[in-house]
């Protein structure tokens, strides 16, 4: 069974019969990440692939660890967040655009908050950045909390009321309005050190837990492979 995502049908899901065989001519095609052109045929539970033809590999995700830790967690956090059969074009263009990017750029931090910002727009759940979700009031420029259940920002008075409320630092929100709002090309100008990347990661996903339910599980193997790199030689 293959989860597929096309630009005009949304999600769905299709049989690929005999792909495993060593004879399968398919089996080639169908590889993790492709871009493929298909046939489909109807059948009684579920599409059956009937034709492909690859358009464009991912060849160099599959071949480096980190980039294919991460390429599982874009297919995964698609996966989830969309539901089947819902025409979205615009979440196919990220999908396929990020996995571009994940192959051709190093700036793999930035390409993925991106990624997740955009998705939660697309999907519906697209965080409050400029008021405060108790109260409604604007949002000045002293002290910030995010508040994951309740979907953005609160302001001081709100937090101790909104559970799991965490401190957003100014430069935070900057760079979280500006990849709600800007086009890839200028968030991929930003200059994030890596205590911002932290940052912009715990609240990103703490969100995105909050809004699936449940815990995506390829986040904790990029988490894993992460600590591993840290590791002196010795400890391995």
């Amino acid at each position: 069974m293959l989860t597929l995502m096309t630009p005009s049908m949304g999600k769905l899901d299709a049989k690929a019969r005999g792909v495993r065989k060593t004879t399968s001519r398919m089996s080639g095609h169908l590889q993790p990440f492709n871009r493929c052109m298909l046939q489909l045929a109807q059948g009684r539970m579920a599409d059956v692939v009937a034709g492909c033809d690859t358009l464009e590999s991912f060849q160099p995700l599959r071949d480096d660890l980190d980039r294919l830790s991460e390429a599982v967690y874009v297919a995964e956090l698609t996966d989830r967040m969309l539901p089947e059969r819902a025409p979205n074009y615009q979440s196919y263009r990220l999908l396929l655009d990020t996995l571009r990017r994940l192959k051709e750029s190093d700036q793999h931090g930035t390409t993925l908050r991106f990624f997740e910002m955009r998705l939660l727009g697309e999907g519906g759940y697209r965080p409050e950045l400029d008021q405060c979700v108790g109260c409604g009031k604007e949002i000045e420029a002293d002290k910030h909390f995010f508040a994951p259940r309740g979907g953005g920002v609160v302001c001081p008075a709100c937090a101790p009321d909104s559970g799991g409320a965490r401190s957003l630092s100014l430069n935070a929100i900057k760079v979280l309005r500006q990849l709600q709002r800007e086009p890839y090309n200028k968030n991929a100008r930003l200059q994030i050190d890596a205590a911002l990347a932290q940052e912009l990661e715990r609240h990103l996903r703490s969100y995105i837990v909050c809004v699936l339910e449940r815990d995506v599980n390829s986040a904790a193997f990029i988490d894993q492979l992460r600590r591993e790199s840290q590791l002196t030689p010795a400890e391995v």
